[in-house]
């Protein structure tokens, strides 16, 4: 899916991407907090970690939620790929939940920006989070604190459908700086939960279709 997502939208030439910063309503805001609150977010975490760690493994299996790893040079990543059992709505509330979790790992949010690009009938729409570690030193080097690195965090839909989650990772590879922490504990510090309790699955429905 993903390599079919980067033929489709790879333009035969570059023209830069126009983005816009993006804001929520004071609604949305307050539908988000009850959202967490509430523990939806309980009924993906897991199984999203369960789901990275069989694809790891090579024993992904037909049945659960999708995960396509990223390995290129520099970077590391993970696809969450969209279920239709979860709903465009509870989707896009995990996605800006990832981005809360990741404040509460020493980071802070650069940049939260969203880009359209269309091709014949097809539209794929990119929201985007940069997140950078705190400036903090660690106290045995002296050396900044970059904890995983630079991690970007991507909600991907097409033709205003979701495809996938993309969370990846970049080290920074200069003098001064600690080395990165490695992808897979930065997925059980986000991922890593509990279960869903019959109380968080029963709320699936109230938040599936609307953010």
């Amino acid at each position: 899916m993903f390599d079919f997502l980067q033929k489709l939208f790879r333009p035969k030439v570059a023209h830069p991407a126009t983005w816009h910063a993006v804001t929520l309503s004071s609604a949305q805001i307050r539908r988000h907090a009850r959202w967490v609150e509430q523990q939806v977010f309980l009924n993906w975490l897991e199984p999203y970690f369960k789901a990275y760690h069989l694809r790891k493994g090579g024993a992904a299996g037909a049945r659960g939620l999708k995960v396509q790893l990223l390995q290129e040079p520099g970077r590391q990543g993970a696809l969450f790929i969209y279920d239709p059992t979860i709903g465009p709505g509870n989707f896009r509330h995990f996605y800006e939940h990832l981005g809360e979790r990741l404040l509460t790992l020493g980071y802070h949010r650069a940049c939260a920006d969203s880009c359209t690009q269309r091709k014949q009938k097809l539209s794929e729409t990119v929201l985007k989070q940069l997140f950078k570690p705190n400036p903090t030193d660690c106290p045995k080097t002296g050396d900044c604190n970059q904890r995983f690195g630079l991690v970007t965090t991507d909600l991907v839909a097409v033709n205003g459908h979701p495809m996938f989650i993309r969370v990846t990772s970049n080290a920074v590879l200069q003098p001064g700086f600690t080395p990165a922490d490695s992808f897979d504990e930065l997925l059980k510090q986000l991922l890593h939960a509990p279960g869903p309790t019959p109380a968080t699955q029963a709320l699936i429905s109230e938040y599936h279709e609307r953010f």
